[in-house]
């Protein structure tokens, strides 16, 4: 979309757990707007590549966001910068209600009606939270948790949101729910998304370019559709 420099710029990067390393020079970008996925099995690095972008885990090599260095910055620094993380199982505060979670969502936000704002045009996308906007989000669904982890994320304005499993343990018409929401949210606001996603069919509709990693190595970078209509890479790799 646009011709300068990608937002995001990701470059030999090696990431770490104690003496274990869990990806072994990784590199690609995300311009501005832009819906990417990582796919590949379990234990592949999807995660921990999620992870070493937020300042999660030791890393080695180039995170670049906005052309500005900010491997090995603190994970709040990172999301101060428009990253959000919407980590797999939800993340949300069960004990208080959905519209409470929305305001956190915002605390490093000081403009009120720019909130109250946001949190109406939350409700725009997820009307079912509406609905719940009192409700402790214990009590939710599996799949209202999960759009309201997407709906947390998003009251940060970020420019990019990392997406960690978001179809995890749903059923299938509300996966196909969420992803149409998570379309019309890129369409609408312009964020970024790098969605890890074991639903590889799904994630490719929805990405416009796809990522296989295996064993902590990027072994296929390439557009979506070109991926989703490889039957042999299907096969090897997306078990579909």
């Amino acid at each position: 979309m646009n011709s300068g420099p990608a937002m995001l710029e990701v470059k030999g990067l090696h990431a770490f757990y104690g003496q274990n390393q869990a990806l072994h020079g990784v590199s690609f970008d995300i311009g501005e707007g832009h819906i990417r996925t990582l796919l590949g099995a379990n234990g592949a690095g999807k995660t921990t590549v999620l992870r070493a972008l937020c300042g999660m885990v030791r890393t080695n090599g180039e995170i670049r966001f906005d052309g500005r260095a900010i491997a090995g910055w603190a994970t709040e620094d990172i999301v101060r910068l428009g990253i959000a993380h919407v980590p797999e199982g939800r993340g949300t505060f069960l004990r208080v209600s959905v519209e409470e979670n929305l305001q956190l969502g915002a605390m490093t936000r000081r403009d009120k009606p720019g909130i109250a704002a946001d949190i109406e045009q939350v409700y725009a996308h997820f009307p079912r939270l509406r609905e719940r906007r009192r409700q402790q989000a214990g009590t939710l669904s599996g799949g209202e948790q999960q759009m309201l982890a997407v709906g947390r994320a998003l009251m940060l304005r970020p420019r990019l949101m990392l997406l960690d499993e978001p179809s995890f343990g749903l059923a299938p018409l509300i996966v196909e729910e969420l992803f149409g929401i998570l379309r019309e949210v890129n369409r609408e606001t312009g964020v970024a998304m790098l969605v890890v996603e074991q639903n590889a069919a799904l994630a490719l509709e929805l990405a416009e370019h796809a990522y296989l990693l295996e064993t902590g190595h990027i072994v296929m970078d390439a557009p979506a559709a070109v991926i989703g209509a490889d039957e042999g890479i299907r096969r090897a790799y997306l078990g579909y």
